[in-house]
């Protein structure tokens, strides 16, 4: 007799409980569950949709956007930490729902504590949106201030650079973005209050 592996859906998403703190995604039809972000996690995306945002004000050319649904498909269903899309791509990829179903040009990732957490990062979700045409795909690591950059060269995200200390993140996606990497980083508190 064989086995057949289980394979999630969109669908399965709406049958599973509704728990505060949990962020269910779907890639490959495998299941990836992840408990809310850190407040520092959360520092570094505010300042990311922040400098983006402020870049796309001048700019006008695109739309930036913190925790999207990005559904390619049934068994392709994530939720990114951050994503910017050209407002000419814009007008043709989103659905009924208000989810994307086709790659913005830029997602980025702000790694959560873990080993899971950052395969699904570093690898799972590298191969999704590699395979979905996302242009640019940054992996942004707060604990270690740096950031790396993918680029697509050709077919593939390829690692094009690795950012920390006083580099300035930059883009040719992004004509005229500029963001010292310093500030995105969560400021420090002393370990105990008194």
């Amino acid at each position: 007799m064989l086995s057949q592996s289980l394979r999630f859906t969109s669908d399965d998403l709406k049958l599973l409980p509704d728990i505060e703190g949990l962020r269910y995604e779907i890639i490959d039809g495998e299941l990836f569950v992840s408990k809310s972000p850190q407040w520092e996690h959360q520092f570094v995306c505010g300042r990311l949709v922040t400098e983006l945002g402020v870049w796309n004000m001048r700019s006008g050319t695109g739309a930036v956007f913190p925790t999207p649904g990005l559904v390619f498909a049934a068994d392709d269903d994530v939720i990114p930490d951050v994503v910017w899309v050209s407002v000419a791509r814009l007008a043709n990829i989103r659905d009924a729902a208000h989810h994307f179903r086709e790659a913005p040009e830029l997602v980025v990732e702000v790694l959560s504590p873990g080993a899971a957490n950052e395969r699904r990062d570093r690898e799972v979700k590298l191969g999704l949106y590699t395979r979905r045409g996302v242009q640019e795909y940054w992996i942004v690591d707060w604990r270690l201030r740096r950031v790396q950059v993918y680029r697509r060269q050709a077919a593939e995200l390829q690692l094009v650079v690795t950012l920390s200390a006083d580099a300035v993140l930059t883009s040719p996606l992004l004509p005229g973005f500029a963001c010292p990497l310093q500030d995105l980083w969560p400021p420090s508190f002393p370990d105990e209050i008194e």
